[in-house]
């Protein structure tokens, strides 16, 4: 497959690499500063000067009122579920195009998902889909929208924002208000991606971003939540702190809470990488339009933001023609040490997650058979 082979000569060129990962973090800025600081210090777990320095500094990159810092994206996603009021017996509307974490938070809540269709050039939920679903599958009482099927009240709705690639977050807020639904925005690939000047993760009740050691800047592991309610700020830090009501000697935890804070040494190493995300970016957006050019010859289309929007280009991703061109570029890269990926099994076909309800994801199956994620790391800067 020639499309394949002229890849990979053009991505060891680009890396100057024989073998280029999917996505590895880059260490050049003052984080062994920042960590030798804070071991100095003696606050290495989840007390300490650098969790609130990070955290204020999330706050003021996203525009965010609040920011709390957790352990993982996933433990953000399952605290800010759970402080909008998703529990037993309830329903929570996401997308079935979406890593696997996203299900397991409403999971983790001992709620039920409802895999809602995405759009084919945001690759996150269309508010269209979402709106003749409500509209056929719902009633509202007591301003509680209720699903007809099993009589459960829909408690969230969490679109994820695929890539980094913001969805049309503004729509999506628009309907579940209508239907009094609270939205956490899953923007754990977002972070420096925005909706005209305002950024992903801003929109909803909650908004939750992922560090993990594969996003665009990483504590190794972590995960914040950023909101803009002083009382939904006041209640997630509460209950991510294991519900410790706050005294100088003594732990008295008034209901049951979770271990979820994120350890100071991990916010150290966020300190050093969110002082050079704009030069990340704007390297990624170099790699992004290398990409566009390579494949715009080729005439295949490669993803990007909706033409007011920006994206932070963590992951590149084409669409090719099917899935039998699809399988023989993942073989052939992969086979020559340039790491490509598939987009995520749909959700809706894991099995634990089968039997849950959907609207068909005629888009979301167009794409899980056509998706491919091509090398984004920002190459080394120094």
């Amino acid at each position: 497959m020639k499309l394949a082979s002229d890849f990979c000569d053009f991505t060891r060129e680009l890396y100057r690499d024989e073998r280029v990962l999917l996505h590895r973090p880059i260490f050049e800025g003052r984080e062994l500063e920042y960590l030798r600081d804070c071991i100095k210090s003696n606050f290495v777990s989840s007390v300490g000067q650098m969790v609130v320095d990070f955290e204020d500094a999330v706050a003021s990159y996203t525009g965010a009122t609040h920011a709390i810092a957790c352990v993982n994206g996933t433990s953000a996603l399952h605290a800010s579920l759970t402080c909008v009021g998703v529990d037993r017996d309830s329903h929570v509307i996401t997308q079935a195009l979406s890593f696997v974490a996203t299900a397991n938070a409403i999971s983790y809540c001992a709620a039920d998902p409802i895999f809602i269709d995405v759009d084919l050039d945001t690759m996150g939920m269309s508010s269209n889909a979402l709106k003749k679903w409500l509209q056929k599958n719902t009633f509202t009482q007591n301003n509680t929208t209720i699903y007809t099927a099993t009589g459960k009240p829909i408690k969230a709705c969490v679109p994820m924002h695929t890539f980094g690639i913001p969805l049309r977050i503004e729509e999506i807020i628009d309907v579940c208000n209508k239907y009094h639904i609270p939205v956490v925005e899953d923007a754990a690939e977002s972070l420096g991606s925005f909706v005209g000047n305002k950024h992903t993760g801003t929109f909803g009740s909650f908004g939750t971003f992922s560090f993990n050691g594969n996003k665009i800047i990483t504590t190794g592991g972590g995960g914040m939540i950023v909101t803009n309610s002083q009382e939904l700020a006041t209640k997630v830090r509460h209950l991510t702190t294991t519900a410790k009501v706050p005294h100088r000697y003594e732990f008295f935890h008034d209901e049951v809470g979770f271990n979820y804070r994120m350890p100071n040494l991990n916010a150290a190493l966020g300190l050093g990488q969110i002082e050079r995300i704009g030069e990340m970016l704007e390297h990624k957006k170099k790699i992004h339009q290398r990409y566009y050019d390579f494949f715009d010859a080729k005439d295949i289309e490669i993803a990007k933001s909706l033409p007011n929007d920006s994206t932070n280009y963590w992951l590149n991703a084409i669409v090719l023609k099917n899935k039998t061109q699809r399988d023989k570029f993942l073989d052939i890269t992969n086979s020559q040490q340039i790491m490509t990926r598939p987009i995520w099994s749909l959700l809706s076909g894991l099995p634990m997650y089968a039997n849950c309800p959907n609207d068909g994801l005629k888009n979301s199956r167009w794409l899980a058979d056509r998706v491919v994620n091509l090398p984004s790391s920002v190459p080394v800067m120094r």
